[in-house]
């Protein structure tokens, strides 16, 4: 005999009885679903839709993000290559004596390579006095420009170098002109606009988005792809882009040119002014 007030299944006039449409999820299911919001899909969908409460200033800074790694990449993958065969007039698939050019240039573009990680990391202690002075805004634009000035150079240096080839294999090897030291240079100054690529866009878009919807984290994150996408285009069509005109770097350095220039005068016309004095550094993440 069950007391008054109990019902059959258990429950008393009092307690609330529960709704048939009610689903309990087993722990299985809830296992599943937990480890899709933690899961790279779960991921990527919160970026693609945080998009849609980023503020109107992040479109030029994505913008001028993707037109910036579009110039930097040609460098990055063909840097020391570019010093083996343009400046040494070597060739990787030779033997003797170029193939012996084409080491040797390989070796000065590393070299050139440490003077630009040191001037990457003397320029990054002044970032943010510059910022302070001049604006992020500017000095990021200031930095695209260097850019197009020096893969525009790098034409230069490559014509100067064939010029110099007529007086023989083993004098580029062996003697130290000012077309090697020119590249040498180049590669050195890369490191001050680099050290400005890897910060200053950071913190101009932590700054814009510091009350937007979906938090910095995610707003730094679609900032990302404004990297990785440009970096599989290069990847993608660099080499074809070169064939097309006879193989050899120069085409993609000067097509780089083109991308850092669009890229520094849409930052003059498009990039938000922000506040100077309240301007904190951020870093992101090296691709060099």
């Amino acid at each position: 005999m069950k007391p008054e007030g109990i019902y059959a299944d258990g429950y008393n006039a009092q307690s609330p009885i529960p709704n048939a449409s009610i689903v309990v999820q087993s722990p299985k299911m809830q296992d599943q679903h937990d480890s899709f919001n933690d899961g790279p899909g779960a991921v990527l969908v919160n970026l693609l839709t945080s998009m849609r409460h980023l503020p109107p200033a992040m479109n030029s800074v994505l913008l001028v993000m993707a037109l910036s790694w579009l110039s930097w990449f040609p460098f990055f993958l063909f840097d020391t290559d570019w010093m083996g065969r343009e400046v040494y007039q070597g060739d990787p698939n030779a033997k003797g004596t170029k193939a012996a050019a084409y080491h040797k240039g390989v070796q000065e573009g590393a070299f050139g390579l440490l003077l630009n990680s040191i001037v990457l990391g003397v320029s990054s202690l002044f970032i943010e006095p510059l910022c302070r002075w001049m604006g992020s805004k500017n000095i990021w634009a200031t930095s695209n420009f260097i850019v197009f000035v020096c893969m525009a150079s790098t034409a230069v240096i490559s014509a100067y170098a064939l010029s110099e080839h007529h007086r023989g294999i083993q004098y580029m090897i062996g003697n130290v002109s000012s077309v090697k030291a020119a590249s040498v240079v180049l590669f050195a100054l890369l490191g001050f606009p680099l050290a400005i690529t890897y910060s200053v866009p950071f913190s101009v878009t932590a700054e814009l988005t510091a009350d937007a919807g979906g938090g910095q984290g995610l707003s730094i994150g679609v900032l990302n792809l404004s990297i990785v996408i440009p970096q599989m285009i290069v990847a993608l069509g660099a080499g074809p882009w070169d064939a097309l005109f006879g193989g050899g770097n120069v085409p993609a350095f000067v097509l780089a040119s083109v991308f850092a220039l669009a890229a520094g005068i849409i930052a003059v016309i498009k990039l938000p002014h922000l506040s100077r004095t309240t301007y904190k550094p951020a870093v992101g993440h090296g691709f060099g």
